[in-house]
């Protein structure tokens, strides 16, 4: 077996795990996080990439299920149609550069966007009770080392680095219909707006093992959990009838979630490569995101739900997430190498959105002009499978998703991706 083109189908692997495997996970999960670039045999490296994917989620027979006239029910919408486009494209960058120090040692520093969301079903639907347009961003700043030594017939890594996140967001919905409203005020919109911004601190160790001779690999990497600390925000009902027309200051607590990944991947005949990965995210800490005035705090109480000061919630009660993954590379001469992948990620929801099991497939290729330039781009294709969405009651007791009902079937995810390396 010929070992340089092995070594070759070593990276080969980490293009197709990082550039096209899962493109719609569960949870908030956008790009995850990724740290491929740190086992590039090359001195130094860099690499700037880019995903694209196009959720296709259509919501049916939706039912306003809470229609009084009170707030925060909205009114009665069921005049309203019952299906909607729920879900928006995004863009996921990730630029790395890594460095080798010495013959054990490898740095690397990265930016990436691992969490975020955008649905927009717009205003015009039975559920804009529920939801007009949420968005959630994030931004990942992180270095990563590790320190190898040789063992047997391969080389052993110890994993450590840091990153400090930030997560920032925004929810619009219908807190009262007042086209419908008893008096004639049709000069405001009766839509409310959450907006909010928190950031903190998180951490990674792992291990791996190389023997870049048959192009092995094995890794396993912890994610910690990131604090954000206090969620600060507003709360904007200035176009509700009645109700302040100046924003409320709003806080509350929540973390990002910590994840373990491993990574397997194996030479398994002359120019071809099997891979494959299991990962677990701790998205069920996500369960109910109260938000509260910060009068509160001047009387030393904490936000808890429908507790004093309580203004509003984020309700998501998502359950843990599970992403399996696998596929073959194949390196056709010097300058072309391609792969393919089938993954499994398990859906998030609990019933209170339409964050169910998601199949994907995907095909990329690497281009290599010169022993300095590496360009990958691939595309994938994958079923968002159905479900519904209705009440539920979180560990308390107390209910939620009272606010509407519907469906939906099995719907497309599509998703295009490019990335270009440098090395030196």
């Amino acid at each position: 077996m010929n070992n340089l083109r092995l070594k070759a189908l070593l990276g080969a692997g980490c293009f197709s795990l990082a550039l096209i495997g899962t493109v719609h996970a569960g949870g908030l999960e956008r790009g995850g996080y990724n740290i491929d670039l740190l086992f590039d045999p090359a001195p130094v490296a860099g690499e700037l990439s880019g995903t694209y994917v196009m959720p296709d989620r259509k919501l049916k027979n939706v039912v306003d299920t809470q229609t009084g006239n009170g707030l925060p029910g909205g009114g009665n919408l069921n005049y309203r149609p019952n299906s909607a486009d729920e879900t928006e494209g995004y863009f996921v960058p990730r630029i790395g550069f890594k460095a080798s120090i010495g013959q054990q040692i490898d740095c690397m520093a990265d930016y990436s966007q691992p969490w975020g969301a955008h649905t927009k079903p717009g205003s015009n639907w039975a559920g804009a009770n529920s939801n007009i347009e949420t968005k959630i961003n994030s931004n990942n700043y992180a270095a990563t080392c590790s320190y190898k030594f040789d063992v047997g017939k391969g080389q052993l890594r110890f994993i450590g680095g840091v990153f400090y996140q930030e997560v920032d967001g925004f929810k619009e919905r219908l807190v009262q219909d007042t086209t419908f409203f008893p008096f004639p005020i049709n000069t405001l919109s009766g839509v409310g707006r959450l907006d909010l911004a928190g950031h903190g601190v998180g951490w990674r160790i792992g291990t791996a093992y190389e023997i870049p001779e048959i192009a092995l690999r094995a890794s396993l990497v912890y994610n910690s959990a990131v604090d954000l600390g206090e969620i600060t925000g507003t709360l904007d009902l200035s176009q509700v009838p009645g109700q302040p027309k100046t924003p409320i200051d709003v806080f509350g607590h929540q973390s990002m979630p910590q994840s373990v990944e491993l990574k397997l991947q194996s030479g398994i005949a002359p120019d071809w490569l099997a891979f494959g990965s299991v990962k677990w995210v701790d998205w069920s800490q996500l369960g109910i995101v109260s938000f509260c005035s910060t009068a509160i705090k001047a009387l030393g109480l904490s936000c808890t739900y429908g507790g004093p000061g309580f203004a509003t919630s984020l309700d998501l009660l998502y359950r843990d997430g599970w992403t399996i993954s696998g596929g073959i590379g194949h390196k056709f001469n010097e300058q072309w190498s391609g792969a393919a992948t089938l993954t499994w990620d398990r859906g998030t929801t609990t019933g209170l959105s339409s964050l169910t099991d998601t199949w994907t497939i995907a095909a990329g290729a690497s281009y290599t002009p010169s022993k300095n330039v590496e360009v990958r781009f691939g595309g994938a294709v994958g079923i968002l499978t159905s479900g519904s969405v209705g009440p539920e009651n979180d560990p308390q007791g107390f209910p939620h998703g009272t606010d509407v009902s519907y469906n939906f079937g099995n719907d497309l995810v599509t998703a295009l991706s490019a990335s270009v390396k440098v090395k030196w």
